[in-house]
């Protein structure tokens, strides 16, 4: 505790003098006024522009009440803004109370936390709107913009509260998937006509795409094929393998351009070996999922040995024992002998990791 007190005003005065932007804090209460008082004076000297306090102690909960009266002498304290928390509990049920607060503790403002979870409608001038209006817009927002149904979950809890006892709120703690929130909610319609609306979208950008496919350089090689890490032993990689290749035919480095669809975000790469190109026709999750896929058509078309276990034995694994063998007979000891070999690897599935362009729809 005296450690993190003794360092924080130095790593705010470090943060004010290091950037242009403005910079707050927020702290708990200390166990006195005056010791409270004490640490935001020293906090204020270090130029920071605003301080927002949560009215209690570190051990206390939101059952405790806030201590409006710290607040309150820490904003007669001290000249900078004091933004006053904790009194979603206490003070906050609409919005008339957040001016309540705000006179109680004498801050320049208010921040709100746990009552704007509870209904976020706390901030209409004119009043609370009903909680079951406020849910179903919520749902609305999370289904059109395709909002995680965990998260969708845990913000519908947090506005049920007590009710979640209740029929409707143990059929939402036991939903698993969005569409099973909107029918908890009655809102089964809503969910279906939305998602088809989504995916009509879907399939008419995902059919532009393919005829812009069909409408791409020719003389690129094209085969439907996956990279499945399983099918490969640790540490070796078909980009390994074709970079191998290049190397013992005197060719330059493989050259990967990787895409990314907007419609779905999946990647595409194409690879350019000894100037011919080549790529998978499968969409990939992920930018390296997509630039294996298209070593892999590289080297199944050129007829070469990709690493697969399958395949027997493995040279690169066999190369690497070599040199780790030669390693030994020098005498070098200083270093993880597969290292090298690890790095390199390394350096070449990251040195791919650039931003990737999105096809313009």
């Amino acid at each position: 505790m005296v450690l993190s007190f003794f360092f924080f005003p130095q790593i705010l005065t470090t943060l004010v003098k290091g950037i242009c932007k403005p910079v707050t804090c927020k702290i708990r209460i200390l166990p006195s006024i005056e010791d409270t008082v004490n640490l935001v004076k020293r906090i204020e000297k270090t130029g920071i522009a605003a301080i927002a306090v949560h009215g209690r102690k570190k051990e206390e909960r939101p059952q405790h009440p806030v201590h409006c009266d710290v607040i309150k002498a820490i904003s007669e304290a001290v000249s900078i803004p004091v933004i006053a928390n904790g009194g979603s509990h206490d003070f906050i049920k609409e919005y008339m109370d957040i001016e309540t607060f705000q006179k109680a503790t004498a801050a320049s403002s208010v921040m709100i936390a746990r009552a704007a979870m509870w209904n976020p409608s706390i901030f209409r001038k004119e009043g609370l709107f009903p909680l079951k209006e406020v849910m179903q817009d919520y749902i609305k927002y999370a289904v059109r913009y395709d909002n995680h149904y965990t998260n969708t979950k845990y913000c519908l809890c947090q506005m049920l509260r007590e009710q979640l006892e209740t029929t409707q709120g143990k059929k939402l703690h036991a939903a698993q998937s969005t569409q099973e929130i909107c029918e908890v909610f009655e809102m089964a319609d809503f969910y279906e006509e939305t998602t088809a609306i989504f995916e009509a979208k879907k399939t008419l950008e995902t059919k532009t795409q393919d005829e812009d496919d069909q409408m791409e350089d020719p003389d690129v090689i094209k085969m439907a094929v996956r990279f499945d890490k399983r099918e490969y032993p640790p540490q070796i990689t078909p980009k390994m393998y074709l970079l191998e290749w290049c190397r013992k035919e005197k060719h330059p480095q493989p050259v990967y351009e990787t895409v990314q669809r907007p419609v779905d975000r999946l990647f595409c790469s194409v690879v350019t070996v000894a100037e011919q190109k080549y790529r998978s026709t499968l969409w990939d999750k992920s930018k390296k999922l997509a630039e294996q896929a298209a070593a892999i058509v590289c080297l199944r078309t050129l007829g070469i040995q990709e690493g697969k276990l399958c395949e027997g034995e493995n040279y690169l694994i066999n190369k690497r024992k070599r040199e780790d063998r030669e390693h030994l007979n020098n005498g070098d000891h200083g270093e993880d002998l597969a290292e090298p070999s690890r790095k390199k690897a390394n350096f070449i599935e990251e040195t791919s990791d650039m931003n990737v362009p999105k096809i313009p729809r």
